[in-house]
């Protein structure tokens, strides 16, 4: 009913950009909180931001001051604007959303992930 579908990701050097963008696209009667949260080989599945109806933001302590999360809900889509970026940001990116449908049932959905890897 509910696709997410990030795109952005690829190979950057240590200090550089990237932005990530997650296109939501079914039975959509509305998006609420909108986040990405990032998977290392070895490591937990963590919250990397947030961003919620009503303009509500917040980041994991890591990415402050370097990452950026926007919505354009006229397109149904999350970004996720990565700066400054470090080795240890190297990671599969998932977007998830919690949609409420056009039957005005509300669930979360994932993203197929996408890979972002940055070199020292």
């Amino acid at each position: 009913q509910v696709q997410l579908v990030e795109s952005g990701g690829g190979l950057v050097q240590a200090g550089g950009s990237l932005r990530l963008s997650c296109a939501a696209s079914g039975s959509i009667f509305r998006l609420n909180a909108m986040r990405w949260y990032r998977q290392a080989p070895g490591k937990e599945r963590e919250l990397v931001a947030f961003i919620i109806v009503g303009g509500r933001i917040d980041y994991a302590d890591s990415v402050k001051g370097r990452f950026t999360i926007s919505r354009d809900n006229a397109k149904n889509t999350v970004y996720l604007q990565m700066n400054s970026l470090k080795p240890e940001d190297t990671a599969v990116y998932y977007c998830n959303a919690d949609v409420t449908t056009t039957s005005r049932s509300t669930a979360g959905y994932w993203g197929q992930g996408a890979q972002v890897t940055v070199s020292s």
